[in-house]
C-alpha cells in the first residue's frame, strides 16, 4: 500500500497563507520549471502542491504523459498514471484560462479525485479544459516555458510516454511575496 502523504503535507504547510505568493520550482533533467501559484484562485490546490514539494514527494517523479500541442503530465510516484499521495482533494474550478504555461491538476472522471498529478499546458488550443479542471498557477518566465516546450516535444510511444525519461530531479517551494 502506498504511503499517505496527508500528514506530511499538513506538517509542511502549517504556515501556508493564501494571501501570500508562492513559487514551486521543478528542477528537471530538461531544465528548470518555475511555477507561480495562484492561491487566490485555488488555495487548496496550491497548499497541496507546496506541501508535496516540501515533503520531497515530487523528487524523482517522471513526466509520464506528454502530448505535443496539448500538455505534459507528472506527479505520479509510480510513473504509471495511476499513483498519488494516498488522498484526494476537492476541485476548485475558477476563471483562470487553460493556455500555454498554465498549471492545472489532473484527475479521474470524478472532479474531486485530484491528488498529486498535475499538468502544464503547451501552446495549442486547450480552452476546452476551462471549468473542467482546476487551474492553479502558471510558468513564471520564458525559460520555464521553454523547458515545458522541450519536454512537450520529446518523442513518445503510442501511450504518450516519453521514450527518453523526462524527470523532476528536485522540487522546491518558497514564498515570493
Amino acid at each position: 500500500m502506498a504511503k499517505n502523504y496527508s500528514a506530511e503535507v499538513e506538517k509542511h504547510t502549517a504556515d501556508f497563507d493564501p494571501s501570500k505568493q508562492y513559487r514551486v520550482t521543478l528542477q528537471t533533467n530538461a531544465g528548470p520549471i518555475r511555477l507561480d501559484l495562484r492561491p487566490d484562485k485555488a488555495p487548496g490546490h496550491c497548499k497541496n502542491m507546496v506541501g508535496l514539494a516540501k515533503a520531497g514527494f515530487y523528487d524523482g517523479c517522471i513526466f509520464h504523459r506528454v502530448i505535443d500541442g496539448f500538455m505534459i503530465q507528472g506527479g505520479d510516484p509510480t510513473g504509471t498514471g495511476t499513483g498519488g499521495p494516498g488522498y484526494q482533494i476537492d476541485a476548485e474550478f475558477n476563471d483562470l484560462p487553460h493556455e500555454a504555461g498554465v498549471l492545472s491538476m489532473a484527475r479521474s472522471q470524478d472532479p474531486n479525485s485530484a491528488g498529486s498529478q498535475f499538468f502544464i499546458c503547451l501552446p495549442g488550443n486547450t480552452s476546452f479544459l476551462n471549468g473542467q479542471y482546476t487551474a492553479f498557477g502558471k510558468v513564471a518566465d520564458d525559460e520555464s516555458l521553454e523547458t515545458v516546450k522541450k519536454i512537450g516535444s520529446t518523442e513518445t510511444n503510442p501511450g504518450d510516454r516519453p521514450l527518453d525519461e523526462q524527470r523532476i530531479e528536485k522540487a522546491t517551494a518558497e514564498v515570493i511575496g
